[in-house]
């Protein structure tokens, strides 16, 4: 499919489109193959040094950096218009090249800001960049039949250009080290992932080790990891510890 077919092409998601992808060791932009800026560069570096680090605690990403498997885009200021925009315009387009992709892949949002106060604060900025992003999507797919609306169901996923996603996102301010970036960050992991492991037998295993690596990088696991299909996965987003009364922000197709 070719830009062209791309329904989020207005001005201003064309200015702020970002859309890189790796090329052996060198980041570029999957349009063109141009370089992107050297802050985007720097950004990107620095997250993959994390990722790639023998500490980091999730191998799914691993083994889709180290695969070279991702997209990457950094955005202007999390949760605007602008940032939002570009982001729509580039995660479309990860959705339809994702096909050609390994077991893990995944699409990195970066934002150069603001960067959080507190968990709480990130965790209003990542709802508010949903939320919009679903705004704009409504008009032109219909929420993925794989999964619930509804973020209190325990069937929810984010959904977006018909594909459900779990989102993952790190912050300096996250209470868990392994969530903890400079830079805010979403990252956006097809579900379709999770569920080849599940089908395979391979899916408690993988949770396993991240449960472990956690343990022993933090002296704790992540006190919002839960099984599938017990509980909401929208309260795992954000990485903020919140209680059983907690209400998610966001509402599906939402006309606001």
């Amino acid at each position: 499919m070719g830009d062209i077919d791309n329904p989020f092409n207005d001005p201003m998601a064309l200015a702020h489109s970002n859309y890189c992808v790796p090329r052996g060791a060198v980041l570029v932009q999957r349009a063109t193959s141009i370089r992107p800026s050297r802050l985007t560069r720097f950004v990107h570096d620095a997250l993959r040094a994390v990722v790639l680090s023998d500490y980091y605690t999730c191998d799914g990403a691993k083994a889709a950096v180290r695969s070279g498997q991702y997209g990457f885009g950094f955005y202007e200021a999390f949760a605007s218009d602008a940032a939002v925009s570009g982001l729509a315009r580039d995660l479309f387009t990860f959705t339809r090249d994702a096909s050609s992709h390994e077991r893990f892949a995944t699409y990195i949002a970066s934002f150069a800001g603001p960067h959080p106060h507190d968990e709480s604060d990130f965790e209003r900025l990542l709802w508010d960049t949903l939320q919009r992003l679903s705004n704009l999507d409504r008009c032109h797919h219909q929420w993925s039949s794989r999964c619930s609306p509804d973020p209190a169901s325990p069937d929810f996923a984010f959904s977006f250009a018909g594909v459900p996603f779990f989102i993952v996102g790190l912050h300096a301010a996250s209470s868990r080290a392994a969530r903890r970036f400079a830079w805010p960050t979403l990252v956006f992991n097809p579900h379709r992932q999770f569920d080849e492991l599940r089908r395979s037998g391979r899916y408690a295993r993988f949770q396993q080790v991240i449960r472990s690596a956690e343990l022993q990088l933090q002296g704790s696991i992540n006190p919002m990891l839960s099984d599938h299909g017990t509980t909401s996965e929208a309260s795992q987003y954000s990485g903020r510890q919140v209680d059983t009364n907690w209400e998610c922000p966001f509402h599906a197709q939402s006309d606001d």
